[in-house]
């Protein structure tokens, strides 16, 4: 079973609804979660959130969140999973913003640098990565974490009802 079909597998048995909000993967989590047949009734929406008036308009972060802490940041991230979950009504949304290269980075944020977000129930978190290669190498990446990611949050709702 490939992580997506896992990943729907999940939704489906725990009845959850997915939404997806996107920066440097550009749609890549949302056509990976699209290979599956039957995810029609799971995938909600998918944002493409490219530039950060994008993230502004439809998925409602803060430009100030932005301004502070800049668009490639654990808590632009994190906004982002929020507003997408809240902007399509659905239980989660996997959020995901970085520099994918070859330009753009600096010491502070490197090429490779990523940010996963993760809204599930109203619970937000993210993580970080920094990940080697070249642009598609490091979109491939995140996308795979990015489904590593949901797949773990849904799997901690198992734990908390034991």
């Amino acid at each position: 079973m490939t992580l997506e079909e896992e990943v729907v597998s999940l939704l489906r048995e725990h009845h959850l609804t997915i939404t997806t909000a996107e920066s440097c993967t550009g749609g890549l989590i949302a056509g990976t979660l699209i290979n599956v047949a039957g995810v029609s009734e799971y995938l909600k929406e998918a944002y493409i959130t490219y530039s950060d008036e994008a993230k502004e308009k439809l998925l409602g972060v803060d430009p100030k969140i932005i301004e502070t802490y800049t668009v490639v940041s654990r808590e632009t991230a994190e906004a982002m999973a929020y507003g997408g979950a809240k902007a399509a009504g659905s239980n989660i949304c996997v959020s995901a913003t970085g520099i994918a290269g070859p330009d753009g980075g600096s010491l502070d944020q490197p090429v490779g640098l990523v940010y996963i977000g993760c809204a599930i129930n109203d619970e937000v978190s993210a993580k970080r990565f920094v990940f080697e290669g070249d642009r598609q190498t490091v979109r491939k990446h995140a996308v795979t974490e990015a489904l590593c990611f949901v797949k773990e949050k849904i799997l901690e709702l198992d734990e908390e009802t034991k």
